[in-house]
């Protein structure tokens, strides 16, 4: 059965006892024992919720997997996928990947030893170089945050094997029905379930999958004793938004191509990042791994002859805030936004300029979202 009828029909019949269409949502935070000392499935919904297990398996088929867990937010996906690292044990991360991720290394993982480096995980080369003995872990972004670098999946997912590490690839950009990296050889995936998945900027949550058994009894003790798991009604939003993910990826991607091509060449634009684009140096890997170049571009206002915050300010359509992925088109600037906790220097080493603007493009009509793009450079010419 093809993604896009399995996005809509689910993995499996949702309710075996009234044959309802949508699984239903079972609110109830503990489940009456039918027998002193007898098997139950389900006990206290910390530890497992009918909602829940329906989507977990539902996330693990879509992304090709065994095991997948669904957590409250795609930060709680992503410290449970790096809780399978122990003390002193150190992880290579993508040099600009996501800066919550970052802050979530330096401020809370740095307390119990685990040590991480930034580093171009583009650069196969690069990447072995800073391997070690303490190197247990490699957390890849692909595309990353902000600057859409492309890494090798397969690639990088072999190299650490060789090394006796593990691959942690966030595949929050692209969403399962574009990139499935646990079929290119990835250890544990995990996404800000809140962005594509979702698509309508209503529920925070994340999800993670991984097909080795190992791995995800580490990761389900962390989601059972850590408690960080996607509410009942999160979950139901969350398998009504993915219903629609096909066509609302596709009409996001098609308005980013035509955005991306307005961009290209244009004087207001000094540097143009999207996989798309045959002169990105990830163009031909990603292509290889990947369905599509996905709905996010960024790009470097000249600063010579616009104002970055005159261009923001005279916005009308496209949001000004954070997130991605939505059915509405969303921009911010990362220095300010998405990577403010990163240090300049962080900044500065990850490539990560002040005039950086990064778009995610929504369903709105091209025409429309063309305008007022137009408009907003206008108005920030100096």
């Amino acid at each position: 059965m093809s993604i896009d009828s399995i996005l809509v029909h689910g993995h499996k019949d949702p309710d075996k006892v009234y044959n309802a269409a949508v699984p239903p949502i079972y609110l109830t935070t503990t489940y009456r024992k039918e027998k002193f000392g007898g098997p139950q499935e389900f006990g206290y919904s910390r530890g497992g919720n009918p909602t829940r297990a329906y989507f977990e398996e539902f996330i693990a088929h879509l992304e090709g997997g065994k095991h997948g867990f669904a957590f409250s937010s795609g930060m709680a996906a992503g410290a449970a996928a790096l809780s399978v690292l122990n003390a002193g044990e150190k992880v290579l991360v993508t040099r600009n990947v996501y800066g919550g991720t970052v802050s979530l290394l330096s401020s809370v993982f740095k307390n119990f030893g685990v040590v991480y480096e930034l580093v171009d995980t583009s650069n196969l080369e690069e990447l072995e170089s800073k391997f070690d003995p303490a190197t247990k872990a490699v957390f890849i972004e692909t595309p990353s945050n902000p600057l859409l670098d492309i890494a090798d999946i397969r690639a990088v997912s072999e190299l650490a094997r060789k090394h006796g590490a593990v691959t942690i690839a966030d595949n929050t950009f692209l969403s399962p029905y574009f990139q499935k990296p646990l079929e290119l050889g990835a250890d544990i995936v995990v996404e800000s379930a809140t962005k594509f998945l979702s698509g309508h900027s209503d529920v925070i949550a994340g999800v993670a999958a991984t097909n080795s058994d190992e791995l995800a009894e580490r990761i389900g003790a962390y989601q059972r004793s850590g408690g960080s798991i996607a509410q009942p009604f999160d979950v139901y939003l969350l398998i009504r938004g993915i219903k629609t993910l096909a066509v609302r990826a596709e009409r996001q991607v098609e308005n980013t191509l035509k955005v991306v091509s307005w961009l290209d060449g244009n004087p207001a634009a000094d540097k143009i990042f999207y996989p798309g684009l045959s002169s990105h140096p990830g163009y031909e890997i990603h292509k290889k791994q990947a369905k599509s170049p996905g709905a996010l571009v960024s790009f470097e206002l000249n600063e010579e002859h616009y104002d970055i915050a005159a261009f923001f300010d005279a916005l009308r359509l496209i949001t000004h805030g954070a997130s991605l992925g939505s059915v509405e088109s969303l921009i911010q600037n990362p220095t300010t936004g998405s990577h403010a906790r990163f240090t300049p220097e962080q900044r500065e080493k990850a490539g990560i300029k002040d005039n950086l603007v990064r778009l995610s493009l929504g369903i709105e009509g091209a025409d429309d979202i063309l305008e007022d793009l137009k408009n907003a450079v206008s108005a920030a010419e100096k």
